[in-house]
């Protein structure tokens, strides 16, 4: 492959991540659980913002009711923050090949 050319794909894919990754940090993904009793904010970048818990959601007797709920809605905010994303930055290294990283193997 051309130098020249190789620099030039890879100057536009370094502008186009740029540009994702400044899209993805303004994007808010919310995790719930117990039926919504329980929801998690999480931003694009992976910071938590806001966390609501419905007075129903625990039992002052058992707090690992509760616990349980908070833990499982975080995990489910950053399960879908990380697809969202791969979704939006994954398909930026299409076709360049470098060794390591995926799909770019072989530049």
């Amino acid at each position: 492959m051309d130098m020249n050319k190789m620099m030039k794909r890879v100057a536009k894919m370094q502008s186009e991540l740029a540009k994702a990754e400044e899209q993805l940090a303004g994007e808010e993904i919310t995790g719930t659980s117990g039926g919504g009793l329980v929801s998690v904010t999480v931003t694009g970048k992976g910071e938590f913002t806001d966390v609501k818990i419905d007075p129903e959601a625990g039992d002052p007797d058992d707090p690992s009711l509760l616990e349980d709920l908070v833990l499982a809605a975080i995990n489910e905010a950053v399960r879908q923050q990380h697809e969202l994303t791969q979704e939006r930055l994954g398909g930026l290294s299409e076709g360049m090949n470098i060794p390591g990283m995926p799909g770019l193997e072989g530049l």
